[in-house]
């Protein structure tokens, strides 16, 4: 994992687990992630065999520029890698591993970006198996968001046993996850303490001085 959102996300998913196969789904408090949360999304497997978004943040959405709540992940892919894309994912629910994807996402325009995606399992009925992800650009150009990713294009995969893999747990450095709100301390030095808080809200006073 190259991407300080995606070993956040790992950091956290393993916390939560303890030991266990994978923690529950309801053991997941978007609290805790909220920085994480515009780049995560929960998968869902039916019982039919189709693997389906139940929830995807703001920028995952942005990234392909539409809602993709209910909509099949396999569909994201390109039709030459949709059935190997598949066989990965029944592998990946039924070894109950982590999985880690490498891929470049393509634009309508012809614009092209390369992205990582961590695949984490949720515990829960067998009927409905589901996976905690991140989706994390390997670069930021300027287009995206605007210029939506209409294809993906693998790259690379691997599935991941963290219980035999002791170097993701121990040599991976701890991420902060930062809070939303800005820094009031630094606020008010920054601004000579003309800054109000009202709520949850900070207020720098301005207007015109003659």
């Amino acid at each position: 994992m190259l991407q300080d959102g995606s070993i956040a996300l790992f950091q956290y998913w393993n916390r939560l687990r303890a030991g266990r196969p994978a923690p529950l789904r309801t053991e997941i408090a978007p609290v805790e992630i909220k920085a994480l949360l515009p780049d995560t999304f929960i998968l869902e497997r039916k019982a039919r065999g189709a693997i389906h978004f139940r929830l995807a943040g703001t920028r995952v959405c942005s990234t392909y520029g539409r809602e993709l709540k209910g909509n099949s992940f396999t569909s994201l892919w390109s039709s030459g890698d949709q059935q190997a894309v598949g066989r990965i994912m029944r592998r990946f629910l039924g070894d109950r591993s982590a999985l880690y994807v490498t891929f470049e996402g393509a634009t309508a325009d012809g614009r092209l970006n390369s992205f990582e995606l961590l695949l984490l399992p949720l515990g829960g009925d067998g009927e409905h198996l589901t996976a905690l992800g991140t989706l994390q650009p390997m670069r930021k150009p300027f287009w995206l968001g605007a210029d939506p990713i209409t294809e993906n294009r693998l790259e690379s995969f691997r599935l991941i046993d963290p219980d035999r893999e002791p170097l993701l747990l121990s040599s991976r450095r701890t991420v902060p996850v930062p809070s939303l709100l800005p820094d009031s301390q630094a606020l008010l030095e920054a601004f000579g303490g003309n800054v109000r808080r009202i709520r949850h809200l900070l207020v720098l006073e301005g207007g015109r001085r003659e």
